[in-house]
């Protein structure tokens, strides 16, 4: 069963980083696209960042363009999100899904669902 495991999460200043990890397992990443999508307290969730299944193109919501960065390792079977300069606004909950793809590009808009447990982020001083 394809299962999506998110970790990295934690409390940090404003300002600073963090490393989110997505590791698959009973299924091989790189047929997929991924993408990293948050919800933070009483809102929707949001696509963040998502990642084409060769790696060679991404997509970013304007909020976090120039500040964080996906990438993969399709031979340990994980996708990478880096989160640097970091703002209270960042804080949610945040989860990998596969998305869908067109013409070679992940789509924010449309993820494929197995949504896990996620990871906490708290950007807080």
């Amino acid at each position: 069963q394809l299962q999506l495991v998110e970790s990295g999460g934690g409390l940090v200043q404003p300002g600073g980083s963090l490393r989110l990890s997505c590791a698959a397992s009973g299924f091989t990443l790189d047929d997929y696209a991924i993408g990293w999508f948050r919800q933070a307290p009483g809102k929707e969730r949001d696509g963040v960042s998502c990642i084409n299944s060769s790696g060679d193109s991404t997509n970013y919501a304007d909020s976090v363009k120039g500040r964080f960065t996906i990438s993969r390792d399709n031979a340990k079977n994980t996708v990478y999100l880096q989160m640097n300069s970091l703002k209270p606004e960042d804080t949610g909950v945040y989860y990998c899904v596969p998305t869908r793809s067109l013409f070679g590009r992940c789509q924010l808009s449309h993820p494929l669902g197995y949504w896990g447990q996620g990871t906490q982020v708290t950007v807080s001083s």
